[in-house]
């Protein structure tokens, strides 16, 4: 199933970018009065007929909408530190879209070695990755901010979790999740470094449950995708 992006969508009629149109048009070469699916990236699937085939600007009318395409019974924001390597965030990025994620922010704490990070390429990333896994709804992703700021604009409503490897008191993530019915969930996951011993008091202070992915000592973008597979397999039937 091929599945196109659009997020121009005015009245019974959207529009391609240019990069989706050529896929289209010239790429699949499809004409005037093909049907084609689009995605607008808020969970709908549109079946929609073409009316012009421009490869740099199709236009198509929507003949019918299929809501919550895709989407998941539950709302996710993994706060995932950049790591050195940024093919591994992304790859992160990508298999977390594949499995069920609403929101990525890029969190740059006190032991992380990268300190910078844009985001226009992972945003590209998991649009693509999204269309992919057939998910009619794409990850947010946040612009970078610090484990500090994090914690402290996290909603309090969600079920708020901090994942870290030194020792302390901590549930694993099935049981921490399996004890609550929330469905707005938040995981932060910290560098290679792991968390300061500040990062974590603070985050407990402000309501985060500490918990742990298991025995083994895992990367971060590992965690990330442990984290995000521990609440698909809870609502999966």
């Amino acid at each position: 199933m091929e599945i196109f992006y659009s997020n121009d969508i005015e009245g019974a009629y959207l529009r391609l970018n240019e990069e989706e149109s050529a896929h289209c048009v010239r790429v699949l070469r499809h004409r005037t009065g093909d049907e084609i699916a689009v995605m607008d990236g808020k969970g709908n699937l549109l079946w929609c007929t073409l009316t012009d085939a421009s490869p740099k600007a199709a236009v198509a009318k929507i003949e019918r909408r299929q809501e919550g395409f895709g989407t998941h019974p539950y709302r996710l924001t993994l706060a995932v530190c950049p790591t050195k390597n940024n093919e591994r965030y992304e790859w992160m990025a990508e298999k977390a879209t594949e499995i069920g994620v609403d929101t990525i922010v890029p969190v740059i704490g006190d032991r992380s070695e990268r300190k910078v990070f844009k985001t226009e390429r992972l945003k590209r990333l998991v649009l693509s990755a999204a269309k992919q896994s057939l998910k009619g709804a794409v990850p947010q992703v946040e612009e970078p901010v610090s484990v500090k700021a994090f914690i402290e604009t996290a909603p309090g409503a969600a079920l708020k979790l901090i994942a870290y490897c030194f020792e302390g008191d901590k549930l694993s993530i099935k049981a921490a999740l399996e004890a609550s019915d929330a469905e707005d969930v938040i995981v932060l996951i910290g560098p290679e470094g792991d968390f300061s011993p500040a990062e974590v008091e603070s985050a407990i202070k402000a309501g985060f449950k500490p918990v742990h992915l298991g025995d083994s000592r895992l990367r971060t973008e590992t965690a990330a995708i442990a984290s995000a597979m521990a609440l698909y397999l809870k609502y999966m039937q």
